[in-house]
């Protein structure tokens, strides 16, 4: 059975908003697909779907699987698409129309069917669209099929979001890793990609300079994808001395992950009162940020701003940038924000499950930090309680964070504070006044050259005064 949904928009955004004219013009393809299983004799699941499908099937199964079935929805098709939809806005084009097909199977040479791409062309073309996004990865044959028949330049999913991943990038480390992913992408899709690049077959009679043009790309590339790793392994390098220089003083690090466009940015510069940029675009934030955090018992932590995970997160981009991800494999602490106010939150947190498998982060230490507060309702709040691992904050209005930060102080054991008695010398000015900017006062009293107080400093502060101890 299949059924079709198609929808034309004019030159404005989903929500209505009048937008500058973009660059490109762009028509979407959902596919909401469903797999037929022979529940009568137990026979297995079976579809014609790409290899590729049933992986990332079986890796989710195996994330959701770990979470309450509760929290485990389905992420919708219209979801899906809406998700698609502000993808493309993220990467500066306008969307001019879009259609979804309920399947039951994955047509193996074109994805959606010979009717539905007849639909598609002339779709797109009514809508003078320049480019076809498709909501699913294609196969290097399926994306030639589809290019064949198409009067518009055809991408996928994955395609879409390194192209967005190459426009956020500001730092060389972060232009490196997107090139070195967009380039893996590229290379199994080379061959057929317009006549200049066409492989002209094999055998005797059939070569000529398509294939040795097409052989040459592919050395090419090759050879700067290692010329890439091997900036890269630089860039670990010095990572790792820096981080080794960093752990020489008991210092946690505290990273923040999430699904794209939770308020990630927007928590680290409510935190650390930086300046950090923040969009409700998808994957504003691309390069890592570190900034230092003083905690209520005086501690200093570094808290690590990360990119966004999102459904499907090409593995390719998982790869390129563990370098930067590596933060979140040494810190002490995870922040997983989650937008409390998504429809498909319990979705969204299965797929940032996925992406910490695969970091091997998923057993750290966490905390889930439900932000966007200030969008519930202010008779409704008190619906939403803080409780020993969950906590429900506003990183844009400021509400609950110092509750935040005492559970980041409870959560962390490095650098443990410590509540002492001290009589420390007057004469003593270097002391008392680390005392003073790192530790919490209780009391404090004057008698005969002498200071007593009674503080609650961080271990490596009680060491340098452990001599005046009492």
């Amino acid at each position: 059975m299949r059924s079709t949904k198609q929808t034309a928009f004019p030159s404005s955004d989903r929500k209505g908003t009048l937008t500058r004219e973009p660059r490109e013009r762009a028509f979407l393809v959902g596919i909401d697909y469903h797999q037929r299983s022979k529940n009568s004799d137990g026979d297995a699941e079976r579809s014609t779907a790409p290899k590729l499908v049933h992986a990332r099937a079986a890796r989710a199964a195996r994330a959701a699987a770990s979470i309450d079935e509760d929290h485990a929805a389905r992420f919708g098709a219209d979801e899906s698409l809406a998700e698609l939809h502000e993808l493309t806005l993220s990467a500066g084009a306008q969307v001019v129309g879009e259609v979804l097909q309920r399947r039951d199977r994955l047509d193996p040479a074109t994805l959606i069917g010979k009717g539905k791409v007849e639909e598609v062309v002339g779709a797109a073309a009514s809508t003078n669209a320049d480019v076809v996004i498709f909501d699913h990865e294609l196969s290097p044959s399926q994306l030639r099929n589809l290019e064949r028949e198409i009067n518009a330049r055809v991408i996928d999913r994955t395609q879409l979001i390194l192209d967005i991943f190459a426009r956020h990038a500001r730092t060389r480390e972060g232009q490196l890793q997107v090139e070195l992913a967009q380039l893996k992408y590229m290379l199994p899709r080379l061959t057929g990609r317009g006549v200049e690049m066409s492989q002209l077959g094999g055998g005797i009679g059939t070569r000529g300079p398509g294939e040795t043009k097409l052989e040459t790309d592919r050395r090419k590339i090759n050879r700067r994808i290692s010329h890439l790793e091997e900036q890269l392994e630089n860039v670990r390098r010095v990572r790792r001395q820096q981080r080794s220089r960093r752990e020489s003083v008991p210092v946690a690090t505290v990273a923040l992950v999430g699904y794209t466009n939770a308020g990630k940015s927007t928590l680290f510069n409510a935190l650390t009162k930086a300046d950090v940029y923040a969009s409700s675009k998808m994957f504003a934030t691309l390069d890592p940020t570190v900034r230092k955090v003083t905690l209520p018992s005086k501690r200093t932590v570094t808290l690590s701003d990360t990119v966004g995970f999102i459904r499907n997160l090409p593995h390719t981009l998982v790869s390129a940038f563990r370098a930067t991800l590596e933060e979140v494999q040494r810190a002490s602490l995870i922040l997983h924000v989650s937008d409390a106010t998504s429809p498909n939150r319990a979705e969204q947190d299965a797929q940032v499950e996925i992406v910490l498998k695969e970091l091997e982060a998923q057993d750290k230490p966490r905390l889930h930090v439900f932000n966007k507060l200030d969008l519930v309702p202010e008779d409704q709040r008190g619906g939403y309680p803080n409780t020993d691992e969950t906590l429900y904050v506003s990183a844009k209005e400021g509400l609950r964070l110092d509750a935040l930060l005492d559970r980041i102080d409870t959560a962390l054991t490095e650098d443990a504070p410590e509540r002492v008695k001290l009589a420390i010398p007057q004469s003593e000015g270097k002391l008392l006044s680390l005392l003073e900017s790192r530790s919490r006062i209780f009391s404090r009293e004057y008698r005969d050259g002498y200071v007593d107080l009674e503080v609650q400093a961080p271990e490596s502060v009680v060491r340098r005064v452990k001599r005046f101890v009492r």
